[in-house]
């Protein structure tokens, strides 16, 4: 389990000068849309909901409608279409994106923009599982680590970006024209893997039961709640982080998005430290950036009057909520190497139900003791997550190795 395999689909015909390298970093920009598709919403939500005369809380369950369908429907899809040939299901992907934002755009009504976002969420979790496989065969089994977090940086940067780039977009550009940028670039990046990502080989179809098989593994199991743990520790915290900076630091409302958008920049150092260490030791190292992550939110509660220091407390806590994205991507890819894109879909679904999980923590903290206190329940969800990792990585050594 020290690397991910590089077999499986190899480049059957590469494009001229197309390298691993190229496409891992078109497959980050592609990533960094697709998953901006996502998050972008939040930001929208009040210019939305006024053009299209409805409340904040009704458009705000188009983001609970999206994050529904990509954690039922990921796994199911991801073992479904993991054969095709990933060139011609990336372009695919990116097509599928570039029209259902275009139709997003012109949404002349909830009802239409509802469907304009079912769509694509459909798709969001295929690309996420399968993209993290094909950049670790194409970077081969000693680079695997690095190829993941590079195509994580812009899941990442998407992440943590898509909310204030929301605010900032919709003062702009408008909701449409926020949507219409995200066509155009959906349409520009199928145009650049077109061009520079090889041809990989199909495989023979696997049936579901037979790649579900990995569901079997206590220990791929264990992996998956630990990401369910590590996810929801991070979104007690961030999905209130705004609410927390303009109440609790007294920042100006018109500064919070610039604040998230530092916070998310800073925070994207971690994804090159994770995937640098994560391929060698990946329990250990989702326990070390878990207790970073707790160190830093305590630090935020604590230092919130100050602005120098509240600014040193988000970086450590930005730095290692970004670092625990690909760490938990390449350590549950790991525990089962032989259904990797399935694996990766289903961490991707337990990302989602920690982010919905943690959502419903903090909001709970928030209502019962203050915006305060959803910085220090992240924390306490962080340090269980750290412990977890430790006792995990301990049974697994003391485990009897199975057979090839």
């Amino acid at each position: 389990m020290s690397s991910l395999p590089a077999a499986g689909r190899t480049p059957r015909a590469q494009a001229p000068a197309a390298t691993p390298s190229t496409t891992t970093v078109i497959l980050a920009v592609a990533a960094f849309v697709i998953v901006t598709t996502e998050f972008l919403m939040v930001g929208l939500l009040p210019a939305l909901a006024r053009d299209l005369s409805v409340s904040v809380a009704t458009a705000g369950q188009l983001v609970t409608l999206f994050a529904l369908v990509v954690m039922l429907a990921g796994p199911p899809l991801t073992a479904w279409l993991s054969h095709l040939e990933r060139k011609r299901l990336f372009l695919s992907v990116l097509a599928l994106f570039a029209a259902s934002n275009a139709v997003a755009a012109v949404a002349p009504n909830i009802w239409v923009l509802a469907v304009a976002r079912m769509v694509p969420a459909l798709a969001l979790p295929v690309f996420w599982g399968t993209a993290s496989e094909t950049a670790a065969q194409l970077a081969g089994p000693e680079r695997a680590g690095r190829a993941v977090s590079t195509v994580y940086l812009g899941i990442s940067a998407a992440m943590l970006l898509g909310i204030p780039l929301g605010t900032v977009a919709a003062d702009a550009l408008g909701w449409r024209g926020a949507f219409w940028a995200l066509s155009l670039l959906a349409v520009l990046v199928a145009v650049l893997l077109q061009l520079f990502m090889p041809t990989t080989a199909a495989t023979a179809p696997v049936r579901l039961r037979t790649q579900a098989r990995i569901l079997r593994d206590p220990a791929f199991v264990a992996n998956v709640l630990l990401s369910v743990t590590v996810f929801t520790a991070m979104f007690t915290g961030y999905t209130y982080l705004a609410e927390f900076l303009e109440r609790v630091a007294q920042v100006p409302a018109a500064q919070v998005g610039w604040w998230l958008m530092g916070f998310g920049a800073v925070g994207l150092a971690g994804n090159w430290l994770g995937g640098r260490w994560v391929d060698r030791q990946p329990l250990r190292t989702t326990a070390v950036f878990s207790l970073m992550l707790a160190a830093g939110m305590l630090a935020t509660a604590w230092l919130a009057a100050t602005p120098v220091a509240l600014a040193f407390a988000l970086g450590l806590w930005g730095i290692a909520n970004t670092a625990l994205y690909p760490i938990c991507q390449i350590r549950v890819m790991k525990s089962a190497p032989q259904s990797q894109a399935l694996a990766g879909t289903i961490n991707v679904s337990a990302a989602n139900g920690g982010i919905a999980l943690g959502a419903i923590l903090g909001g709970a903290s928030l209502s019962s003791w203050g915006v305060g206190s959803v910085a220090l329940l992240g924390a306490a969800v962080a340090m269980l997550a750290a412990v977890a990792a430790v006792a995990l990585g301990q049974w697994l050594n003391q485990r009897p190795a199975k057979p090839d």
